[in-house]
C-alpha cells in the first residue's frame, strides 16, 4: 500500500493537481486508516490557508476524508473552476442536495469540464434522487458513446438496477468489463448481482479480481469472506478478513465477521437434521388444492384464508366447527390428510412452534405491530449473509423473525454476531424485537 505522502501529489502546492491525480490521492488515502490519519494532519495544517484557492483545495481535501457537508460550504468559496463545480456536485449528491448538485454540474461545463462525464454524472445524480426518467434521459444524450464508454454502461447498469431490471444491469455490467477489464464498480456491482442470484462462484471470481488490485476494497473482500464461509472455505474466509484488518485495524465490521468465522470453524452442523427441518417446510408450503377435498371444504378453508398445510397447523378443531357449513364431514377429510404425514389440527399452537402467533411485548402499538409483522423481511435490507441464513431457517416475514430467539438464530450454520446485530438494529429501528425466553 502507498503512502500518501510517496505519491508526490500535493493538494495545496500552488498548482492543483488534475483530476485524474486527485482521484489517485483519494484512492490512496482511503486504502488504509494511516494514509487516512497522515492526510487528515496534512489537512488540518493547510486549514488555516485563506483566499479562494486555499478554499479549493480545503474543500476537495474534505470531500476525499468523507466530510461532505464541510466540503461543501468551503468549495462554495473556492476559486471559479471545472474542478471546484464537480466537486461540488460530488458532495451535495452526497448529502441529498440533488438540485443543487444538477445546478453545479451544469455551471461546470461552463469551465471546460467534460460533457460526457458531466452527462453520465447527471444521471448518477438523478439515480440518486429516484429520478429515473430523467437518469434515463441524461443516459440516452450520450448513448453514442456506448462503443468506446465502460463508465456509460455502468451508469446504465445501476440505473437499471435501481428499477429492478436486474438481468439487464448483469448485461451492462459485463459490456463495460468488455471496454475496461479493471472497471472495479462494474465488477462489484456484477459480483453483488451474481451473488443475490445464487451464481456464488461467478461471484466469488469478481471478488477475487478485484481484491488483486493493488487498492484494499473493504466491502469485496468481506463480500468474498461471507461466499468463502458459506462454502465452508473458512481460512481463505479468514484471509479475506485479515487483509482488511492489516490496512484498517479498527473496522469493527471486520473484527466481528473475524469472530463469526471462528465460531463456525468449531460450530457443530447436523446437516441430517437441516435436510429433515428442510422437508418439513416444503410439506408444510404445500397448497390445499394438491389434495382431493369436497367443494363444501375447499370453499370454507378458501374463505378462512387457510390455503397450506401449515395453514391448518394453525388453527384448532373448535374454530374449524365453528366456522359456518363447516361439519364433522369437512373436519374428517381434513384429518384424512394430516395424519399421515405425522400432522394434525392445532399443533403449532400447542408445540408453539414459530409459526405460532404469540403474545409479545413491543413497543409500538398493537394495530401497527400487526402490520408489520406481515412485512416481507427483504423490506429490512439485509446484508446478503443475513438474508441467506433467513432464508434457510425457511423465515420470510417480519412477524415469523420477531418469533426467533437470539440463540435459535445463532443456531444457523454461518449465522454470527455480525448478523444478530444487523438484525436486532433493522428490528429495533421499527420498534420490534426477537422473541425473549424471560
Amino acid at each position: 500500500m502507498e503512502s500518501v505522502t510517496e505519491l508526490e501529489i500535493d493538494l495545496f502546492a500552488d498548482n492543483l493537481p488534475s483530476m485524474d491525480q486527485i482521484r489517485t490521492l483519494s484512492e490512496s488515502v482511503n486504502s488504509g486508516e494511516k494514509n487516512q490519519m497522515d492526510f487528515n494532519e496534512q489537512l488540518e495544517a493547510n486549514m488555516s490557508g485563506t483566499g479562494r484557492k486555499a478554499s479549493l483545495a480545503q474543500g476537495i481535501g474534505l470531500f476525499i476524508l468523507g466530510r461532505y457537508a464541510e466540503a461543501a460550504q468551503k468549495l462554495a468559496k473556492g476559486k471559479d473552476c471545472k474542478e471546484k463545480f464537480l466537486f461540488m456536485a460530488f458532495a451535495l449528491r452526497r448529502i441529498g442536495e440533488f438540485d443543487q448538485a444538477i445546478e453545479s454540474l451544469k455551471e461546470s461545463l461552463n469551465h471546460e469540464a467534460e460533457k460526457l462525464e458531466v452527462a453520465l454524472e447527471k444521471a448518477c445524480t438523478y439515480r440518486h434522487a429516484a429520478d429515473f426518467k430523467a437518469a434515463s434521459k441524461a443516459l440516452k444524450a450520450c448513448a453514442n458513446f456506448e462503443n468506446v464508454s465502460a463508465e456509460y454502461h455502468y451508469q446504465l447498469g445501476r440505473l437499471n438496477e435501481a428499477q429492478g431490471l436486474y438481468e439487464q444491469a448483469i448485461d451492462s455490467y459485463k459490456t463495460a468489463l468488455e471496454l475496461s477489464p479493471e472497471h472495479q464498480r462494474a465488477l462489484f456491482h456484477l459480483a453483488f448481482r451474481r451473488d443475490l442470484s445464487g451464481d456464488e462462484e461467478a461471484a466469488i471470481k469478481c471478488y477475487k479480481q478485484i481484491a488483486s488490485g493493488s487498492s484494499v476494497h473493504v466491502h469485496a473482500l468481506l463480500n468474498l469472506a461471507v461466499l468463502y464461509e458459506d462454502s465452508n472455505r473458512l481460512d481463505e474466509a479468514t484471509g479475506c478478513v485479515d487483509a482488511v484488518l492489516e490496512s484498517f485495524p479498527n473496522h469493527a465490521r471486520a473484527h466481528l465477521f473475524k469472530k463469526d468465522i471462528e465460531s463456525s470453524k468449531t460450530m457443530f452442523y447436523d446437516e441430517e437434521k437441516e435436510q429433515k427441518k428442510t422437508r418439513k417446510n416444503q410439506i408444510l408450503e404445500t397448497p390445499i388444492s394438491d389434495f382431493e377435498l369436497s367443494v363444501r371444504s375447499r370453499n370454507c378453508l378458501k374463505k378462512m384464508k387457510i390455503e397450506t398445510l401449515g395453514d391448518l397447523l394453525n388453527i384448532s378443531e373448535a374454530e374449524l366447527l365453528s366456522y359456518k357449513n363447516f361439519g364433522e364431514t369437512s373436519l374428517q377429510e381434513i384429518k384424512v390428510i394430516l395424519e399421515p404425514k405425522g400432522l394434525k389440527l392445532g399443533m403449532t399452537l400447542e408445540e408453539n412452534l414459530p409459526a405460532a402467533t404469540e403474545p409479545t411485548d413491543h413497543a409500538v402499538a398493537d394495530s401497527e405491530a400487526e402490520g408489520l409483522r406481515h412485512k416481507s423481511v427483504d423490506d429490512l435490507k439485509l446484508s446478503v449473509r443475513a438474508r441467506k441464513c433467513l432464508q434457510k431457517l425457511n423465515i420470510r416475514t417480519v412477524g415469523e423473525l420477531m418469533n426467533q430467539t437470539e440463540a435459535e438464530l445463532l443456531g444457523c450454520k454461518n449465522f454470527g454476531m455480525t448478523s444478530l446485530n444487523e438484525i436486532n438494529k433493522a428490528l429495533g429501528d421499527l420498534g420490534l424485537s426477537l422473541r425473549s425466553l424471560d
